[in-house]
């Protein structure tokens, strides 16, 4: 009875641990992340006609130390933030908050998979390490550290970093140095901005009550939704970059930016303004799952 009771517990305790550090590297924003290296990687071995298995060790370099990174970067953000995710309700059980990890475990949790991660990508190429560094230093340093507390920037400066991913993953391939990888890296900047403006509007007495000057709580909603249609406009001219994905591929992502823009407009004529950045939120999530699958269905090989 005592054996079993003790394994019940264990088991507890092991699924409490498992939920805890998936609550440090923020489960889907750490798979988010993810997704555009790989698919940055896959495009690059369809334009320069390479094969998977010349580069399966790089792709396994690359995926565990890109992994390793990012999470390292969510880490140190979470503790980092214990204050402010103090205050916020939908962070109230991280475990830096709980004090289930202490913060000094979280710290070290932190730097070591930040270290293991840049470790990792060393084995990839140079080029590809430099932009893991880089999406890490904008991220934990420019972000979390110095802007995010005093300037409503701080959601232009946090977009940089997550623009890299691509880039890291096209580079395990071949240079960066083109026009492919350089239009993903300015979808996926531009992407995030209004993306991020329509959570801080569904979280905005969070977002207040923690003094976090995201753009809603500083200059109010109608300015966010003016700055979100100026950023949705500028996807509009990014499809023509790249027909060399195809005709179709440039008609459906231009299809799909004018729809996303149409309610970004209409956006700036309704009251109901949680309504407006649910939609803007939503409309955002399927905007970039839409765009890059199509990415990667176009150049499988049963289509070329």
């Amino acid at each position: 009875m005592n054996i079993s009771t003790d394994c019940k517990m264990e088991k507890q305790s092991m699924r409490t641990i498992l939920t805890d550090i998936k609550s440090l590297v923020k489960g889907i924003v750490l798979i988010a992340n993810v997704l555009p290296i790989l698919s940055g990687y896959w495009l690059a071995l369809f334009f320069t006609n390479a094969s998977f298995l010349d580069y399966w060790d790089k792709f396994l370099y690359m995926t565990i130390g890109g992994t390793l990174l990012m999470a390292g970067a969510l880490i140190l953000n979470n503790w980092y933030e214990v204050d402010l995710d103090r205050e916020m309700k939908r962070t109230q059980q991280r475990p830096t908050v709980t004090g289930n990890f202490s913060l000094k475990t979280v710290l070290t949790m932190g730097i070591i998979s930040s270290l293991l991660g840049l470790g990792m990508l060393l084995f990839t190429t140079l080029e590809a390490f430099v932009y893991g560094f880089l999406g890490w230093f904008t991220y934990v340093v420019l972000y979390t550290f110095w802007s995010k507390r005093r300037y409503t920037l701080n959601t232009v400066i946090g977009s940089i970093s997550g623009a890299f991913t691509p880039l890291i993953g096209w580079a395990t391939v071949t240079s960066a140095y083109h026009i492919v990888p350089i239009i993903l890296f300015i979808i996926m900047f531009i992407w995030q901005i209004p993306h991020t403006f329509a959570i801080a509007m569904r979280r905005y007495e969070e977002y207040k009550a923690a003094n976090v000057p995201m753009l809603p709580v500083v200059y109010g909603f109608d300015m966010t939704k003016r700055q979100s249609a100026v950023y949705v406009a500028c996807l509009l001219p990014l499809p023509l970059f790249l027909t060399s994905l195809g005709t179709p591929f440039v008609m459906i992502t231009s299809i799909l930016n004018i729809v996303w823009l149409v309610i970004a407009i209409r956006g700036l004529f309704k009251k109901d303004d949680i309504k407006y950045a649910n939609s803007m939120f939503y409309y955002s999530l399927t905007y970039l799952t839409i765009v890059f699958g199509m990415m990667i269905i176009i150049t499988l090989p049963i289509f070329q």
